[in-house]
């Protein structure tokens, strides 16, 4: 099975996990940034100048990683796709 028949047990997900951890790392990366800048109040880390500096940085590695995770997901799924042309083809 692959990424575009349906689903099912065996179903690969190519370029999830990469979407899935950079989308945590940006709201980690945002969150961090506002508690840096003490735009979140009434917490240990509000007004810690060193989240302000790390926030942004963890933040855009996050969106490199959704990038990355986009462009395995378009990968997988042009090879996917290029395989079902192949055996169509052939019958």
């Amino acid at each position: 099975m692959t990424a575009g028949d349906g689903g099912g047990p065996g179903t690969r997900l190519p370029g999830w996990p990469w979407l899935t951890g950079g989308l945590l790392a940006l709201v980690l990366g945002v969150l961090w940034t506002a508690q840096g800048l003490d735009l979140v109040e009434d917490s240990i880390m509000s007004g810690v100048t060193v989240f302000a500096v790390i926030g942004p940085v963890v933040a855009v590695a996050g969106l490199a990683l959704m990038v990355l995770g986009v462009r395995i997901r378009a990968r997988g799924k042009q090879q996917a796709t290029d395989g079902q042309g192949a055996t169509s083809s052939t019958i």
